[in-house]
């Protein structure tokens, strides 16, 4: 596909964060964001002020912790989140800009916690999921306009999340998710069929997956760079995981809980004795600590190997495409009898067009 000419437009909305009422727009110089399945990802920009009119419509629009950022490209929205810092910076010349940081709007989940206890017994996992997010929404000034959904993963779960642990809303979504046979999930940003901007929690059993054909990408083609290492650092054949202690007898020492999972079959095949631990605050359930072992073993039995690409933008790759597979096909020195592996996309960095710079994206992927 021959890649086109023109250049796309990028635009961004500022907004207040509880309503969504458009406050502004402003114009951006060395815009780079990136988003991710897994983690939240982050918008850095800076808005150059020349005078004061628009040195005035940025004091009031860039408000941290209040106000949404939309990112759109030719109309689509490509990123959204909350500004969190902001900062006027001035040169020896007296011009003025501010810069400011903006992280997605799962972020926000990491600064809410619960308002008192929440239990329940035999739910899908995406249920308790939503009901932590609804949770979130139906405290005074916590709506943000999240959409939860109505997907089922079809893993049925008993929860119990206590007040007193102070958890907050994002710890306690990632490790339900990282339970065996846990899922994935994210806040998935775009514009409906109405027009209207939308953020929708986006949940995959086991994986997010979109799309249904792969994306072709070649090097030499357009791939421009790229970086395949392998980390045995955080390979593990056996897993030991520690709890709370579940001894409410004050008179006696106490423990923490602690189990060990292991693959023998590695072992049996002559990989050598790999260890790793984690702490788990909060779990004083045998049976969900084991199951938080076992999902870390068959995350981790195997050397990582998170390739990184640099691609043109050609049209077919755009933020809604984290989870799609990619078909990674190169052929260098390295790869003299070539590579043709199968990989998903778990995230993306995009460097819009600046100046003499084309558009690029880094593509970060993992195995299928």
């Amino acid at each position: 596909m021959t890649a086109s000419v023109t250049t796309p437009v990028y635009r961004a909305l500022f907004c207040d964060l509880r309503t969504d009422r458009l406050l502004d727009v402003l114009p951006l110089t060395e815009t780079k964001f990136d988003d991710y399945i897994g983690k939240p990802g982050s918008l850095t920009a800076n808005v150059p002020l020349p005078e004061g009119a628009l040195a005035a419509r940025a004091r009031a629009a860039l408000q941290p912790g209040r106000t949404a950022v939309w990112l759109e490209r030719d109309g689509d929205i490509w990123w959204g989140g909350i500004l969190w810092t902001c900062t006027p910076v001035s040169d020896e010349q007296g011009r003025l800009m501010v810069q400011f940081q903006a992280g997605t709007f799962d972020s926000y989940l990491d600064h809410r916690i619960l308002a008192h206890d929440l239990t329940g017994t035999g739910m899908d996992q995406f249920d308790i999921a939503r009901s932590l997010i609804n949770h979130a929404q139906e405290q005074p000034g916590g709506d943000i306009g999240i959409s939860p959904g109505h997907d089922r993963s079809g893993v049925v779960r008993d929860f119990s999340y206590a007040y007193s642990a102070l958890a907050r809303i994002r710890e306690l979504l990632d490790k339900l998710g990282q339970l065996s046979d846990g899922f994935e999930w994210r806040i998935h940003c775009y514009r409906d069929a109405e027009g209207r901007r939308v953020k929708r929690l986006q949940l995959g059993h086991p994986q997010i997956r979109t799309g249904h054909a792969d994306i072709v990408l070649d090097h030499p083609g357009q791939i421009l760079t790229y970086s395949l290492p392998t980390d045995s650092t955080v390979q593990a054949n056996v897993w030991v995981a520690r709890g709370e202690t579940a001894n409410t007898d004050q008179s006696q020492e106490s423990q923490p809980l602690t189990v060990s999972e292991e693959s023998a079959e590695d072992l049996e095949n002559g990989w050598p004795r790999l260890e790793i631990t984690s702490d788990h605050g909060g779990v004083t359930d045998e049976a969900t600590l084991r199951s938080l072992a076992r999902a870390e073993l068959a995350r981790q039995g195997r050397p990582e190997v998170i390739p990184e690409l640099t691609v043109l933008l050609d049209g077919r790759i755009t933020p809604a495409l984290l989870g799609a597979r990619v078909r990674l096909r190169i052929h260098d020195l390295w790869h003299h009898e070539g590579l043709d592996t199968q990989y998903r996309i778990v995230g993306m960095a995009v460097t819009p067009p600046q100046r003499t710079k084309a558009e690029t994206a880094v593509l970060y992927l993992e195995g299928v």
